[in-house]
């Protein structure tokens, strides 16, 4: 066996190596770069799955980041148990063709009961007050406090919402990256494992937040070459191998997309009223749409509008096409948790999961960072409201508030989904946009993109050597 690291670069593209770059520049130089065929959609826990069980979405059945639980008529985004992804995972391949094999699986997702040897997850804690406490969960369980002691809490205002990727009171820029670097570095010279699977968030944020082009991306790049690099020099000297790789690449966007009030207006979405607010009521709606970045799944509960849907839809600025059962068999997205209907985006656009159309009548987690309760991914997270006035005052009255043990709300996101200047989902024209995979030596470059499904064989061959 080879040990062997593979890190996660969320947001990596060949089109952002360059002057600022240097580490990952050099890193280049000692092996190869591959291009990586999106798969779809490119998203999170879609990509991941599809590279740790070398299977397709229509297998494997992560479609997204989150779906419509047709048994439970609701939608559920961000999940965190490995037995929501189908079939054997490459730590338990391994493991049967290599005697003494161990895995540490760190911030990757579906991270909790899965049979890696060593996890760590973000989970906040949840009290019956209602209370939100930051923290995480590690696989063994007291990993959690030996690594909390040594590193710090986890900076997890940090890892999402307004505060990820730029300085804020909760710590720098690249926080959330540093200290999974971190956590990595301390698996390794505590446990050893033969295969880590490090994920690196860090460029994710900014590319969305304020696109590709910005000059300030400039920054972030600096940012994460610094820990990558550090971390490669740190398996370096301990004899591992490493390879760099990314999910998908980020392209700028300038046209939110709303199907669900497009589906509102047609009379095929059922709102409920609660205390003067509107909630999606999926279970009642005929259709519906889960948005996530540049793919839509749209579910029917009654089939006999299909065609009409689909027309509709077709019909929207900003959509590129529609998925039905023959085509989402062809993307290898055709399972059961699948959307009736798949909606992909054109590269300058992306879907929205909005439904209201009066924002006095937006639901209040709306304007909170809320990645559960939302029916749908929300970009507009990254951003503070930009119409409130003195935003630290008024954070800082929160804080004060959910201190004293008062009720209260951290509304503070804005409900304007331009805000919004990349986004990712689909595969993108240019292929310098595509996803890579940077192999330390040993393995073939291809002049074609390598198929998603092959991240798994290459890793494995990595390992067996």
């Amino acid at each position: 066996m080879k040990r062997t690291a593979v890190i996660n670069v969320v947001g990596l593209t060949e089109s952002l190596l360059g002057a600022s770059t240097p580490y990952l520049n050099a890193f280049l130089k000692r092996g190869n770069l591959s291009h990586i065929a999106p798969v779809i959609p490119a998203v999170t826990c879609t990509a991941q799955s599809t590279y740790v069980t070398g299977r397709m979405p229509g297998d494997h059945g992560a479609v997204a980041n989150g779906w419509y639980n047709r048994e439970m008529a609701e939608v559920q985004f961000w999940k965190q148990s490995n037995h929501l992804v189908e079939g054997p995972k490459i730590w338990d391949e391994l493991r049967q063709a290599a005697p003494g094999f161990t895995c540490a699986k760190l911030f990757w997702w579906y991270n909790m009961y899965s049979t890696a040897d060593w996890s760590i997850t973000p989970r906040p804690m949840y009290p019956a007050d209602g209370r939100k406490v930051f923290d995480i969960y590690t696989h063994p369980m007291p990993l959690r406090h030996e690594i909390k002691k040594d590193l710090g809490e986890f900076p997890f205002p940090t890892f999402w919402g307004p505060a990820a990727g730029i300085k804020s009171p909760q710590g720098g820029p690249d926080a959330a990256s540093r200290w999974i670097a971190n956590s990595a570095k301390w698996i390794e010279d505590k446990h050893r494992p033969t295969l880590s699977l490090v994920y690196l968030p860090h460029l994710d944020y900014n590319l969305q937040r304020l696109g590709p082009k910005h000059p300030d991306i400039q920054a972030d790049l600096r940012a994460i070459d610094e820990i990558v690099g550090d971390l490669i020099r740190h398996f370096d000297q301990r004899g591992v191998k490493t390879m760099v790789l990314s999910e998908y690449g980020i392209t700028s966007v300038d046209t939110p997309v709303h199907l669900n009030r497009v589906l509102r207006e047609k009379g095929w979405i059922t709102i409920k009223d609660e205390l003067g607010l509107e909630l999606l009521d999926c279970g009642a709606s005929r259709a519906f749409a889960v948005a996530d970045h540049q793919v839509a799944h749209v579910y029917l509960n009654d089939p006999s509008i299909e065609s009409a849907v689909r027309a509709l839809i077709e019909k929207q600025p900003g959509v590129a096409r529609v998925l039905g059962a023959a085509e989402k068999a062809t993307m290898g997205i055709d399972h059961a948790r699948s959307g009736d209907l798949v909606v992909l985006a054109k590269e300058n656009a992306w879907f929205t999961y909005y439904y209201w159309l009066d924002d006095a009548r937006a639901p209040d987690f709306a304007r909170c960072v809320d990645i559960h309760r939302k029916p749908g991914y929300d970009p507009v997270e990254l951003f503070l409201d930009p119409t409130l006035s003195v935003p630290k005052l008024k954070i800082a009255w929160r804080l004060l508030k959910k201190k004293l043990g008062f009720r209260m709300l951290m509304d503070l996101i804005p409900l304007d989904a331009t805000l919004v200047k990349g986004s990712h989902g689909i595969i993108p024209a240019s292929r310098g946009d595509y996803p890579v995979l940077i192999a330390d030596g040993g393995l073939t470059s291809t002049s074609e993109p390598i198929a998603p499904t092959e991240v798994y064989q290459m890793i494995k061959r990595s390992v067996l050597g």
